[in-house]
């Protein structure tokens, strides 16, 4: 119970800052992993998520690569600022992003990775196969977890594996999630060589929101990759210090989301999918509690 009650606090204390309401509106998930973080690290883990979701969101708010590029460009430009000596961007997000840069000592390289990623979004091309995905997903949100283990001060190897593993889980149960989403724009995430092969036809299919046999192999092959890594991740457990579970906690929700994949047939446009999953603040506090990811 007093766990529940720390997390309450936690939750008001986030949300009361800039900050946490951005990252409470747009990625609620990494919003509730910072409520089991220790309040010292909270607002540097918040600016971490702020700046992911400030570049995540490039691809959908911009009308051609080139503007995205643009984007991208500044976000560059404003770590060039925060890994140098001169005052930092006054700007909502990067501002408190380079005192965590400077704070924490983050690595420069895994935002770079984060940032690549991004502008391979702007290609809009599905990746080749399904290591191409699994890249994709280890720089758009590995890289992400890492940073959030150095926010934490752990760097033990354990930690580290753990975590490349659980950011490429999460963003593979997130892409699948996002199959309708990505359609009704007529994008591709799954592995074209997977498709293709599956002979899985996009403009009267799959971009259309129908469903198929062909289309929930597909999809159940990404999922079963997923939960390899999960499972790599879990066997680590036993290294992880208790420390490290705040960055870890994605874990949780990766495996909720694709059990609930699994149970639908990995069908995903079943009703069930859409529907939002009202236990994902309690999943993660039982997991809090037991120290486990």
């Amino acid at each position: 119970m007093n766990a529940l009650v720390e997390g309450r606090n936690a939750a008001e204390s986030a949300a009361a800052s800039a900050l946490g309401r951005l990252v409470r509106r747009h990625d609620h998930d990494r919003f509730l992993t910072t409520l089991f973080a220790p309040a010292g690290a909270r607002e540097a883990l918040l600016a971490l998520y702020a700046f992911n979701y400030e570049v995540a969101k490039t691809r959908e708010v911009v009308t051609e690569p080139a503007l995205g590029s643009i984007r991208l460009r500044w976000w560059r430009d404003a770590l060039d600022t925060a890994y140098g000596d001169t005052p930092l961007r006054r700007h909502e997000v990067a501002e408190p992003l380079g005192r965590a840069v400077r704070g924490r000592s983050l690595s420069r390289a895994h935002f770079e990775a984060l940032l690549a990623a991004r502008e391979t979004d702007l290609e809009d091309e599905a990746p080749a196969t399904l290591d191409a995905l699994e890249s994709y997903a280890e720089a758009s949100s590995a890289r992400l977890v890492l940073l959030a283990l150095e926010v934490l001060g752990e760097s033990a190897a354990a930690a580290q594996a753990a975590g490349r593993a659980i950011g490429i889980a999460y963003a593979l149960s997130g892409l699948l999630r996002a199959v309708p989403f990505h359609a009704r724009a007529k994008r591709l995430y799954l592995p074209r060589d997977l498709v293709e092969a599956a002979q899985i036809d996009l403009a009267r299919g799959l971009f259309e929101l129908r469903s198929s046999p062909a289309l929930r192999r597909v999809v159940g092959e990404v999922a079963a990759r997923a939960e390899a890594h999960l499972g790599a991740a879990r066997a680590l457990r036993p290294q992880i210090p208790r420390t490290a579970l705040p960055a870890l906690l994605p874990a949780v929700l990766a495996r909720a989301d694709l059990a609930r994949l699994a149970r639908g047939g990995y069908d995903p446009f079943a009703p069930a999918i859409a529907r939002p999953d009202p236990w994902r603040s309690w999943r993660l506090a039982l997991a809090s509690l037991r120290g486990r990811y």
